[in-house]
């Protein structure tokens, strides 16, 4: 996979694309990053890639031609049209589900806003998904960038040592994941629960399961409102209901 992010402070990725799992991930050929400073596409004579808004009003906006220009660069190093994605906080929110479509892609270019966004002219006519990591406003798109990348990256297959890693991840499967332990078996009082060192497997997939089903109920219960449960899950639903009335 290749991802280019277009932004003004192209410095701001070097920690990020040169730690952990996306460094792994670049160094076994499995993804390239880069991150291009859009203001070297500007022909303005002073550089300057932001301008008034017409009909007035607070803050400047960014001009649509080194936009355009930076994607055409990128366009014809990848050799056909990528997935162009804005970041900002009127976007379709990011989930597990947005990060498994966009890593099934092989080119993505994340365009990172500031001041008063772009002009809307680039969202009309380059943009292809527009994309919000929360209900919030951040003061640039490279860190929603940043996390796109890492949640995106890391589904890619090759890049987790275990590839069940991201397969059983909270939101993968519909529902948060159950408790991990490792040892040792007992610290400053506090034990692994029996059942994980039991050895007895069915036991422990039956207690990782509702343990699963536990926590997404009591943290995030909307989760289970679109999520098909078995009948075994349903009753013990059920039960957890009623534990919570007594």
């Amino acid at each position: 996979m290749k991802i280019d992010i277009l932004t003004l402070f192209p410095e701001m990725f070097t920690g990020v694309f040169g730690s952990s799992i996306l460094k792994q991930a670049q160094e076994k050929g499995l993804v390239t990053f880069q991150a291009i400073d859009f203001r070297e596409f500007t022909t303005n004579k002073h550089r300057k890639v932001d301008d008034y808004p017409y009909g007035g009003g607070a803050g400047m906006v960014l001009t649509p031609q080194p936009i355009f220009d930076a994607v055409d660069h990128v366009t014809e190093q990848g050799g056909k049209k990528p997935r162009i994605v804005l970041l900002c906080p009127q976007g379709e929110r990011f989930t597990q589900a947005k990060a498994e479509e966009f890593s099934q892609e092989d080119h993505i270019v994340f365009l990172c806003g500031h001041y008063e966004g772009f002009d809307e002219r680039v969202r009309e006519s380059l943009v292809t998904d527009e994309i919000s990591i929360g209900d919030f406003v951040l003061t640039g798109g490279e860190l929603a960038a940043m996390v796109l990348a890492d949640s995106i990256t890391r589904l890619l297959p090759g890049v987790l040592g275990n590839e069940d890693s991201a397969v059983t991840d909270s939101y993968s499967t519909g529902l948060l994941e159950h408790p991990h332990y490792t040892r040792p078996a007992t610290f400053r009082g506090l034990t692994v629960p029996d059942v994980l060192r039991s050895g007895h497997h069915e036991n422990i997939e039956k207690w990782r399961r509702e343990e699963s089903l536990r926590r997404t109920f009591k943290r995030r219960p909307d989760l289970l409102n679109g999520y098909a449960l078995t009948k075994e899950e349903a009753a013990f639903i059920e039960q957890l209901k009623s534990e919570t009335k007594q």
